[in-house]
């Protein structure tokens, strides 16, 4: 596939690393030369310096014969121009762009082919925020991903000595759970690596374990792997930023929230926007400050500033304070992986989080949605098996017909009952599809429009999960 990449910033060059692993034709764009230039120092790809937005630059970067334009700069305005252009001028297929303002996501109609000509958007800061208060709510998870519009939920924790699980084989889980709930452990890694989740390995305390099943059993199944933490109800954020606002503004109705800012002005217009945060100006850093607004009290404490070791530190203080749990927003991979699991709970990667949005629309076949795991390393993908047994590898047969693909398991499958129900959602009352959440075993048989959550826990194998559920000439 040949995709055109505008921005080489950290989502822009996490798209590029992804997806230039995977025998793309990549080429990207910045008006940065540093950028640009740190970009073809690591990776295999065109690069050009330039402004996304004139039609000369785009076609010096081969958008007349590519697939795909994914606009992710930090301004919406070239990321606009340049999808009009893409449509009017190149024709090209698919184009995504990043959306920071509100005002274009607000009426969608702005994105349609009669006006700026947006196939797909994306806002990383709304969906870092989705991110955050997922976690929130599950404050013992490490990772919360969600599948088939939120009927299926992805969870990652860390197995603890004591656990009922830990020290015994998986296929003990049942044991402990009622007879109507069913689960699936999809992946297990142990000092990084991958570990065989099949039913005699055991469970070892340390354990990073994935979980999968129906969203309304997650709490139950976490129950066996680790202890419970208390319902988080006061939450201190450092950074007044544009993800930490936005955190704010969905925490406020039912948390008690604290937001430090270091900057006065931004933290004045923060203020205004929020009804029920106390807003101070200071720093994440300081011990003086942290101890007099009681983080020995706080039941989360969330770094979310642009300073990779400004996060760090702070997060790393409040916990050595005394809050119960901690997250920095750490842009640098390496810094992810190296604080992870000491005195910082989670560290989070914004570009790893967003970039499940845009893998799914690089998949070859119909692919609803991915979520990349592991720092990229892992991939959880939903799959839509199409066809017939002539024209499908999956569909009509069981599970245990099916090639085996080492590094891939299917944990779960939403299939279609074909009824109605209302539901509310976002304060409306809407008609739903009804749908059954299956977690397979070896005769289990994939119907036609089954969603299909596949979980790959080598990057590698991604491609012939895709290959797999593609169907043949006669069905197109």
């Amino acid at each position: 596939m040949r995709i055109v990449i505008l921005g080489a910033g950290q989502v822009g060059a996490s798209v590029a690393e992804a997806l230039a692993s995977e025998a793309n034709d990549i080429t990207i764009v910045d008006q940065s030369r540093e950028a640009i230039g740190d970009i073809a120092d690591r990776l295999d790809v065109r690069t050009l310096v330039g402004n996304g937005a004139l039609p000369s630059v785009l076609k010096n970067a081969g958008l007349d014969e590519a697939d795909m334009l994914v606009a992710v700069t930090q301004s919406d305005a070239i990321n606009l121009v340049a999808c009009k252009i893409a449509r009017r001028v190149f024709n090209v297929t698919t184009r995504v762009a990043r959306l920071r303002s509100s005002d274009y996501l607000d009426d969608r109609t702005l994105l349609d082919d009669d006006h700026f000509a947006v196939s797909h958007a994306i806002c990383p800061e709304q969906e870092i925020t989705d991110y955050i208060v997922r976690l929130i709510e599950f404050p013992e998870a490490l990772q919360v991903l969600e599948f088939a519009d939120g009927r299926v939920t992805l969870v990652c924790v860390r197995a603890y000595d004591g656990g009922l699980l830990v020290g015994k084989p998986i296929k003990t889980m049942r044991e402990h759970l009622p007879s109507s709930v069913d689960a699936r452990i999809a992946a297990i890694f142990r000092e990084h690596q991958p570990v065989e989740p099949e039913g005699n390995t055991v469970i070892e305390g340390g354990d990073e374990v994935f979980v999968l099943a129906a969203t309304e059993y997650i709490r139950p199944l976490m129950r066996e792997l680790r202890r419970m933490l208390k319902p988080v109800k006061r939450v201190m954020i450092a950074g007044g930023g544009n993800i930490g606002a936005r955190v704010a503004l969905a925490l406020e109705a039912d948390h008690e929230v604290k937001v430090i800012e270091r900057d006065l002005a931004r933290a004045e217009h923060v203020a205004a926007r929020l009804q029920q945060t106390l807003v101070l100006q200071g720093e994440g850093t300081d011990e003086n400050m942290l101890a007099r607004e009681n983080i020995d009290e706080m039941d989360m404490f969330l770094a979310l500033t642009n300073d990779d070791e400004d996060n760090i530190m702070a997060a790393s203080l409040a916990k050595r304070l005394g809050c119960k749990r901690v997250l920095a927003l750490i842009n640098r991979r390496a810094y992810a992986d190296m604080v992870q699991g000491g005195p910082i709970d989670i560290g989070l990667s914004p570009a790893q989080v967003s970039i499940g949005s845009l893998l799914t629309f690089c998949r070859r076949g119909d692919v609803a949605r991915v979520h990349s795991l592991r720092r990229g390393a892992a991939e959880a993908l939903e799959l839509v098996a199409h066809g017939d047994r002539n024209s499908s590898k999956v569909v009509g047969r069981r599970i245990e017909e099916l090639p085996v693909i080492k590094g891939a398991h299917i944990g779960a499958i939403v299939r279609d009952t074909g009824d109605l129900a209302v539901v509310r959602k976002e304060g409306f009352l809407i008609d739903e599809k009804r749908a059954t959440v299956i977690i397979p075993h070896h005769d289990t048989v994939i119907e036609e429009n089954d969603h299909v959550v596949v979980f790959c826990t080598r990057k590698r194998v991604v491609a012939q999960v895709e290959k797999l559920f593609q169907v043949g000439f006669q069905f197109l």
